[in-house]
């Protein structure tokens, strides 16, 4: 029996995936939570073998939590179950140690194949996404533009910026400049999005 744990902070969607994975023979779900932040807690408490997680949430985003997760508990496996089908998403979540990652709307009987998959330590990743995520590259920006772009999310003016991140305003200017060149983009809110799109800065 392959003990999993449902993480995502939508309990309609992990009461519909529990009710879909409980009826395969070999599947149990013994534990689920709601926030980022309780996964490792729930796989230390519950035995569990592999840990299906949503991106965003409360506490801790999925990228995150497997990040912590895959330290604190190496032996269970991370599959990313996501609405969330950006390229850059991809990227981070196998960066952080997960083992598959695909998206919410995956038939039931295909998402269980994956979790036996990932269980078993095979790498399973949505084909769609694969091919969006090498078409798309690495992240361009620098950890310090995406600072300045996740202060920046929040419609801060420069000197805001600024006080939050201890930069002076001249330095946060020459990060967003730089940010809204690489995005392609027109103003700092078009590379904020440009960049939560392809998965470089998590939304």
């Amino acid at each position: 029996m392959i003990r999993l744990l449902l993480a995502d902070d939508q309990a309609l969607v992990r009461g519909a995936m529990a009710a879909l994975l409980g009826m395969e023979p070999d599947l149990a779900v013994v534990a689920e939570v709601g926030r980022g932040d309780e996964v490792v807690d729930a796989v230390r408490r519950h035995g569990v073998d592999v840990a299906l997680l949503d991106v965003e949430m409360p506490g801790m985003d999925g990228v995150a939590a497997a990040r912590e997760l895959r330290a604190a508990v190496p032996g269970c496996r991370v599959l990313m179950v996501t609405t969330f089908g950006r390229a850059g998403y991809l990227r981070q979540a196998m960066a952080a140690g997960a083992g598959g990652f695909v998206v919410k709307d995956t038939p039931a009987r295909q998402l269980a194949d994956v979790v036996r998959r990932v269980h078993q330590g095979l790498r399973v990743v949505d084909p769609a996404l694969a091919a969006q995520s090498l078409a798309h590259g690495d992240s361009p920006l620098t950890e310090r533009e995406c600072d300045v772009l996740r202060a920046a999310r929040d419609g801060g003016t420069v000197a805001d910026i600024a006080r939050e991140l201890h930069l002076s305003e001249g330095t946060v200017r020459n990060h967003l400049s730089s940010a809204i060149g690489k995005t392609g983009a027109r103003t700092r809110a078009e590379a904020v999005r440009l960049a939560v799109d392809n998965g470089w800065l998590l939304a």
